[in-house]
């Protein structure tokens, strides 16, 4: 990780800006699940992962309760994540297709995850103002982010969240597009950098369990992502 991306990752760890969210993830872990009894939850802000030099970044929308607030990695340990980690994989994006804990020897090719929330919300609905204030750290993670060329938003409060960086940081290329699966706009970042935002529904099972977002759906995303870079 460049020395840029690891100062984020301790300014992430060490948050307190809303120190409810923090007391909450700090209840989930005493509390606990009951199939995770024996274990020690991260139950603190979970900082983005991924390769330094990545051309594409992933954008979610938070930590799952007894997902990455108990793994400390995001989309680690739960369902949202098997999916996710399985497309990966199948793109050659991921080493492997599970992602279980911090320590499992996974490692992403070209791909930086991160959220646009990083302590897990109460029925995963973080307030305008919690978004609001987490938004500087994905501010800083695209300015370190120097070589990324695609933007992936797993949801729609991930494309909002993106889309208010743009807003604020730089210029759109093409009108900005609704959201929807498979949707793209075109923008560019400081320093001229063109970056295209491509939006997917998010992987969690209410989307999955449903047929809302079904495994070719989300594989096409990764695929899309790979033209991109082509182009």
């Amino acid at each position: 990780m460049n020395s840029s991306l690891a100062a984020i990752e301790k300014r992430v760890v060490a948050c307190r800006r809303c120190p409810e969210l923090r007391a909450y993830c700090a209840e989930i872990g005493r509390v606990k699940k009951r199939a995770f009894l024996a274990e020690d939850y991260w139950a603190k802000p979970v900082p983005g992962w991924g390769d330094p030099d990545a051309r594409v970044i992933l954008v979610g929308l938070a930590p799952g309760a007894h997902g990455s607030n108990r793994t400390g990695r995001v989309f680690t340990g739960d369902g949202s994540g098997e999916w996710l980690y399985r497309a990966l994989h199948r793109a050659r994006f991921a080493s492997r297709p599970d992602a279980t804990r911090r320590d499992d020897g996974l490692t992403l090719r070209d791909v930086f995850i991160t959220a646009a929330v990083r302590c897990a919300p109460p029925a995963n609905k973080p307030t305008p103002e919690q978004r609001a204030r987490c938004l500087p750290y994905l501010r800083e993670e695209l300015a370190a982010l120097t070589t990324a060329r695609v933007v992936v938003t797993l949801g729609k409060i991930a494309d909002d969240t993106v889309h208010a960086l743009v807003k604020s940081l730089g210029s759109y290329r093409t009108p900005r597009a609704t959201f929807a699966h498979l949707a793209e706009t075109a923008v560019e970042l400081p320093g001229g950098r063109p970056v295209t935002i491509l939006a997917s529904y998010h992987p969690s099972r209410q989307n999955t369990n449903t047929g809302v977002l079904t495994e070719p759906m989300l594989d096409a995303v990764f695929t899309r992502a790979h033209q991109l870079l082509a182009d």
